[in-house]
């Protein structure tokens, strides 16, 4: 186990021992390992298992059955396009393939310069100001693809200063 890993291990002990006690802890513990990473490690994996008296097959069952926890390190931003009914009638689904187009990716996928992970949620509760695309927490309705250029514009521009 490298450094890397050692470090992984050490913050993902301290997270589990924090809320192992709590009632149901799979879940908590699981946000918190996200919320701290940006996504599940696999080094997390037996450690979680290890504390809550678990197989490891169990803890990956559900990672991989929760559509939110992640396996694999996101871009910096995760762009999230709603697919809901609503969304779809105000015109998401030619956003969507106008935002796969632009950014080069399917669903799932990040950019080549790890800028921007492309995800479907199934529902922002924007609904009367679809389609709408979540950045972060930030919900930003009434998208388009002129619109979203110029978000991806803002997410992948950065700003230098000169000394």
């Amino acid at each position: 186990m490298d450094e890397t890993q050692a470090g992984v291990s050490d913050t993902v002990e301290t997270i589990v021992t924090s809320l192992k006690h709590k009632p149901g802890a799979l879940l908590p513990i699981l946000h918190g390992i996200q919320d701290h990473f940006g996504y599940i490690p696999d080094a997390a994996i037996g450690v979680i298992a290890r504390h809550l008296r678990s197989t490891a097959a169990d803890v990956h069952g559900v990672v991989s059955f929760y559509h939110y926890f992640r396996s694999e390190q996101p871009g910096r931003h995760v762009v999230e396009v709603c697919r809901a009914e609503a969304c779809q009638a105000r015109g998401a689904r030619a956003l969507e393939s106008h935002a796969k187009t632009r950014l080069g990716v399917d669903y799932g996928q990040t950019t080549a310069d790890r800028s921007i992970t492309l995800k479907p949620v199934y529902c922002l509760g924007n609904c009367a100001t679809g389609p709408s695309v979540r950045v972060g927490e930030h919900i930003k309705g009434r998208m388009d693809p002129a619109r979203f250029d110029r978000l991806v514009d803002d997410l992948t521009t950065y700003k230098l200063e000169l000394n």
